[in-house]
């Protein structure tokens, strides 16, 4: 057989690959705490299962339209209006089978050789893999520790160049828990203006999940972009919905028929039942998100505090989503080297932060989607490592 050259330059998202390890261990009888894994440990909310139930049994067993079932999109749009201040047409909004999968329909758009897209690094793999499939290059925008693992609005506008097509934001971001400023964005979006043809593809699937009161600032706030504005959002992480598949994104008018056409070649629709979920998560009580959200704001004091007194160790506090990337320059050993034994002579469950790009050497990604008992043993259980 002959496989496609394209096929060498897909990537993966290691953090599968250290759970598969994890998992064989504990079915040699080791004891494994896993902080590797980056999804809620928290079930969804039963009213959610419930709606999902009755559309079964209502007979909601068919396909959708390709985009999803009106209902769902008007049920997005009152969110983005409740929750963002802007208004969007349904029509606009595209229900996908999870996050990825709008980002992978808009880097296809603006991807080929010869193309630069620019993404942040360290950040969510799936973005350089999907890049580098496409034949373009992969241009990585750093993320400053010092910034809180936000970017610099300038330096990302002195990397444009008149090859670039489209420029990844992720914020709040896997796997820093970086927030960028409101003012970054600003002065971002103000440079832009002389870039009116460079898109720009806003990752906002952890927008509901900000700490210290610090609200979400999003990208759909600029009236200015919108013309070139596409949004990843979705159900998974805000209502422990992973394994559902359910994700959205809000389109451009010029480039929503192009999506829903990739939708059709590739999925068709999204499983019928799984879309009266979301309708319910959406339209349904929320206090199940900050129930989750303020658990995981006690567990993220924690594991800060408990990462700093590590040896070789310093963590600055995310500012969202349910990660901490500590530095872990001070114990001379590589990113990759302290995964492994950690994991092999620990018996924890930790992802290198060179998994997540370039600029990752010299950090781990640890979740805090586990109890504050697990998150406390697994800190422990580190620590004795490090001091043996």
């Amino acid at each position: 057989m002959r496989i496609a050259a394209c096929m060498n330059r897909l990537g993966t998202e290691s953090a599968f690959e250290v759970l598969a390890r994890a998992v064989r261990l504990q079915a040699e009888g080791r004891s494994i705490i896993n902080l590797g894994i980056g999804q809620p440990d928290f079930p969804t909310p039963p009213h959610i299962v419930d709606a999902a139930v009755k559309a079964l049994k209502d007979g909601h067993h068919g396909y959708t339209p390709a985009n999803g079932i009106l209902k769902l999109r008007e049920a997005v749009a009152a969110d983005m209006y409740q929750r963002r201040g802007v208004e969007v047409d349904p029509d606009r909004i595209l229900v996908v089978p999870g996050g990825k999968v709008t980002m992978f329909f808009a880097i296809q758009m603006f991807g080929e050789p010869g193309a630069e897209i620019m993404y942040p690094d360290p950040g969510f793999p799936i973005y350089r893999s999907v890049i580098e499939f496409t034949g373009a290059k992969a241009v990585p925008i750093p993320l400053l520790e010092e910034k809180g693992f936000s970017f610099s609005a300038e330096d990302v506008l002195s990397r444009i160049t008149p090859n670039t097509r489209l420029i990844i934001v992720n914020s709040p971001a896997n796997p820093t828990g970086g927030v960028v400023p409101q003012e970054e964005l600003d002065r971002l979006v103000d440079g832009l203006r002389a870039h009116p043809e460079v898109a720009i593809l806003s990752d906002e699937i952890y927008a509901r999940m900000v700490y210290d009161g610090v609200p979400h600032a999003s990208l759909t706030g600029y009236p200015e972009i919108q013309d070139r504005l596409i949004l990843l959002d979705g159900w998974s992480k805000t209502y422990a919905m992973t394994g559902w598949r359910m994700g959205w994104g809000v389109w451009p008018k010029s480039l929503i028929d192009l999506a829903t056409r990739f939708a059709i070649n590739v999925h068709s629709c999204v499983n019928a039942s799984a879309q009266y979920a979301g309708i319910a998560a959406l339209e349904g009580p929320q206090d199940s998100v900050d129930m989750m959200m303020a658990a995981f704001a006690k567990r993220r004091g924690v594991i800060v505090d408990r990462l700093n007194r590590l040896p070789g160790f310093s963590c600055v506090n995310p500012g969202g989503a349910f990660y901490a990337f500590p530095n872990i320059t001070g114990t001379g050993k590589s990113s990759r080297t302290l995964q492994d034994e950690i994991l092999n002579q620990a018996g924890v469950a930790l992802i290198s932060g060179t998994s997540f790009g370039i600029h990752g050497e010299g950090y781990l990604r640890f979740s805090y989607a586990a109890s504050v008992e697990a998150i406390e043993e697994a800190c422990d259980r580190i620590d004795r490592y490090l001091q043996g």
